[in-house]
């Protein structure tokens, strides 16, 4: 790429963007001025190679799977990508949320305007799953720009239950839920800025493991806010879960979303039990105004039956967890628009590795509105009303009410080492049909996240662990914990699914 100064009625316009008042004397004036500045500045910029990781493991593109092959919608790409030779990993297929980076194979992050996009680089993750052995066995689809609750957003397939079809798997990591459930891989990668690990991992009957903010790294993966960004393991089991996290977690000295990770041996937690262990149910999960009773019911039970491993349980009260989806909605939804959308996923003003390529071809969304689905436009539209109309006070404040809330569930923890409440206070709905209304085809995915964004906000781990059936398809209850203490929710989850069958729950 070679950059181009704008013409003179380029410089009008850009004049129009910025809201500065130009006459034509100015626009003659900066137009001249430009010109020779970008080419001073930028141009030598154009001679140099980008700076990005090696791509260690040979590979082919791959293949789109057709419906006979994949009757759930769960995959965007398959491929055969071998690692090492030995590993932790060897013999296990894991799967990419398609929001990830994985050099020479089609990448969309479920959008349409991504659509062709081929990265150039492996996300770290991905490295180290082939350095330890694993194999890739592809891209999952996932929600349009990962933005939805639901699993019917993407702009090639919906996603369709493995428990039911026509009932949605959950979103936005919803590929990667169908594809662990249905026993297509053994282990898949998801991404949760609101839930989107532990959404679909509930809703299918997984496990889901979104770590302590920073912990996994998230280089090589499509952003959406950087405060809110994490990216982990979605598995059947619990000891599949933590060799994968075992396997991803770490420092790689690219992300400036990881400060000193502290990293465990978290398959040393199986089989320990729980106890000793202090469990809270937390009031303020349950009861939601779009709760359904029969799910706040099955995780209560499931939460109770704690005390019978060994566990003290308890009910303790956070008032301020019913705040936090307030304080995660100007988080994400600015971030979406500032961060994901108008920078191109990446933004400004931060320090690590940023996928050029990925932007160059993202920017073009501006031409392609039309393509973006009513759930992405109305999160755009209400960011960037209250951005342009109030500035960034709103995101200013969420951020700082981040750390009281954080503050309000490390008070807790002094007492308690898990806190326990439904991932999802719903069961999985019905996937909206072709004909289905505007609205419908926007509500799904709106009431999933009430719990758990709240620890998108905070950054403290939580997994979603299945704990019952209703009306034949799964429900999760959510574990959380102390900052980098996800050896106890394995421990506790570990425990759960040796002692019961939650199907039968």
């Amino acid at each position: 790429m070679k950059i181009i100064a704008p013409t003179e009625d380029g410089v009008r316009e850009l004049g129009y963007e910025l809201g500065i008042d130009m006459s034509d004397e100015d626009v003659g004036f900066f137009h001249e001025l430009l010109g020779d500045g970008l080419h001073a500045a930028y141009g030598p910029l154009d001679a140099e190679n980008d700076y990005l990781p090696e791509v260690k493991y040979p590979r082919t593109p791959g293949y789109q799977p057709g419906p006979a092959e994949d009757p759930l919608g769960a995959w965007y790409y398959k491929t055969n990508i071998k690692g090492a030779p030995r590993g932790k990993l060897k013999g296990k297929r894991v799967a990419l949320k398609d929001n990830v980076c994985l050099a020479g194979v089609p990448m969309m992050c479920g959008a349409s305007t991504m659509e062709g996009y081929v990265p150039d680089i492996d996300a770290t993750i991905v490295t180290r799953i082939l350095d330890a052995g694993g194999e890739i066995a592809g891209k999952t689809n996932c929600e349009y720009f990962c933005f939805s609750g639901s699993s019917h957003t993407n702009a090639i397939a919906d996603t369709h239950n493995p428990y039911q079809r026509g009932i949605t798997a959950g979103g936005s990591s919803s590929g990667s839920a169908a594809a662990v459930a249905s026993g297509d891989v053994e282990m898949a990668i998801g991404g949760d800025q609101a839930g989107s690990i532990r959404n679909p991992a509930s809703f299918c009957g997984l496990y889901g493991m979104k770590a302590t903010w920073g912990l996994v790294p998230y280089s090589g993966v499509f952003p959406v806010d950087i405060t809110l960004d994490h990216v982990g393991p979605m598995t059947a089991t619990t000891a599949d879960n933590a060799l994968l996290l075992e396997v991803i977690a770490g420092e790689d000295g690219l992300d400036p979303r990881q400060f000193a990770p502290q990293v465990r041996p978290y398959r040393a937690a199986l089989g320990q039990g729980v106890d000793g262990l202090r469990i809270g149910i937390v009031r303020e999960g349950f009861g939601h105004p779009h709760s359904e009773p029969i799910v706040d019911r099955k995780v209560r039970a499931a939460a109770k039956s704690f005390a019978r491993l060994g566990a003290q349980v308890e009910e303790v009260s956070v008032p301020m967890h019913r705040l936090g989806y307030n304080i995660w909605v100007p988080i994400g939804v600015d971030g979406t628009v500032e961060m994901m959308m108008r920078g191109d996923g990446y933004g400004t003003n931060w320090r690590g590795l940023y996928v050029s390529s990925l932007m160059a071809w993202h920017h073009n969304w501006r031409q392609r509105t039309g393509e973006l689905p009513d759930g992405l436009k109305l999160g755009m539209l209400m960011g960037h009303y209250v951005h342009s109309t109030y500035g960034g006070r709103y995101y200013a404040k969420a951020q700082n009410l981040a750390r009281k809330l954080r503050a309000a569930y490390d008070a807790i923890f002094e007492t308690y080492d898990i806190l326990v409440m439904p991932t999802v206070p719903v069961r999985p709905r019905q996937l909206p049909g072709d004909d289905a209304s505007r609205l419908d085809q926007l509500g799904p995915g709106l009431g999933n996240i009430t719990n758990a964004c709240v620890f998108n906000v905070t950054g403290h781990p939580s997994i979603s662990v299945p704990c019952g059936m209703a009306d034949g398809l799964p429900l999760g209850m959510m574990l959380t914990g102390r900052y980098w203490d996800e050896i106890t929710l394995y421990r506790a989850s570990d425990a759960f699914e040796q002692a019961f069958d939650w199907q039968k729950l």
